[in-house]
């Protein structure tokens, strides 16, 4: 099984202002990052190369990201232990606090490639159920075999 992640961001500005453009500069560096990190194994992105144009939301102000990673420890060593870190601590300069759950976790067979559609459905039942082996957070983070026996 590989891990699926999806989180949004509600940003405070137009993705072409000059509040954000740090972000925005940032983006295709750490996305870099991303696919050199061991575990990385798949990330949504448009003919742009980020996912900042993928709109899965009626506001267009919620930008997306989603990919998959071979494990939960390979997602938070991309996150915690990379130049990715930095950026997370400066989200609040650039996006509005988002009340519900605003990332997802599930576990996908190995070669599956999520959908949007697929994401989003998780954040929902997420936002839902609270965790469960179906959709949950690190808070939780059930493990794949959690996860099979829940389905078996």
């Amino acid at each position: 099984m590989h891990l699926a992640q999806l989180n949004i961001a509600k940003a405070k500005y137009a993705l072409d202002a000059p509040e954000i453009k740090d972000f925005v500069d940032n983006l295709d560096p750490v996305n870099k990052i991303a696919e050199s990190s061991e575990g990385f194994i798949w990330r949504l992105q448009d003919d742009s190369g980020d996912a900042t144009n993928v709109q899965a939301f009626s506001d267009p102000s919620i930008i997306i990201n989603m990919s998959v990673w071979s494990c939960a420890d390979a997602l938070k060593n991309f996150m915690f232990r990379t130049h990715h870190r930095d950026f997370m601590r400066r989200k609040k300069e650039w996006f509005e606090p988002i009340a519900d759950d605003s990332y997802v976790l599930w576990w996908i067979p190995v070669g599956h490639i999520p959908t949007v559609e697929e994401g989003v459905e998780k954040l929902e039942y997420l936002r839902n159920n609270s965790d469960t082996p179906d959709a949950f957070t690190f808070k939780s983070h059930f493990s794949a075999q959690e996860y099979l026996a829940s389905i078996a």
